[in-house]
């Protein structure tokens, strides 16, 4: 694991009063680089590997404080599973409809992207996400 990613996550976690445990490290670490957009059972089957006993409501737990800590997203993309990314930069998201497969989409859609007058007078954008969903190169020859 990157020793600055874990030292501004440890740092975050002690900063606002949370334990540091082994389990909550073994979970970053996973988590540290992971592109795959993990669902918390993948997650949580790969830390049992490490922690035989931890439990998904720790691994659910875990993931529900890094994300209010603002370390991780939550991204709904999935219909069946709430997926988590470790990368919190500005970026977008497609998913193939038959593997399931998440890829990360980058470029700035800001420009082409407004909501309607009727929502804008009643509401106040400061960002979106955008999801795409369809099929992936390997997926298509199949459809």
């Amino acid at each position: 694991m990157n020793t600055r990613y874990a030292d501004r996550i440890v740092g975050k976690l002690r900063t606002e009063g949370l334990k540091v445990t082994p389990q909550r490290i073994a979970i970053l670490n996973f988590l540290d680089g992971n592109r795959s957009h993990p669902s918390v059972d993948e997650i949580h089957r790969e830390v049992l590997r490490a922690f035989p006993t931890i439990s998904l409501a720790t691994v659910y737990n875990t993931l529900e404080t890094l994300e209010k800590m603002g370390v991780i997203r939550a991204l709904c993309i999935d219909p069946t599973r709430k997926r988590f990314d470790p990368d919190t930069s500005l970026h977008h998201h497609a998913r193939c409809d038959r593997c399931g497969t998440i890829r990360d989409v980058w470029g700035d859609l800001g420009p082409t992207l407004r909501l309607p007058d009727d929502v804008s007078r009643e509401f106040v954008a400061e960002g979106a996400s955008v999801s795409f969903r369809g099929h992936c190169r390997e997926c298509v020859t199949y459809c």
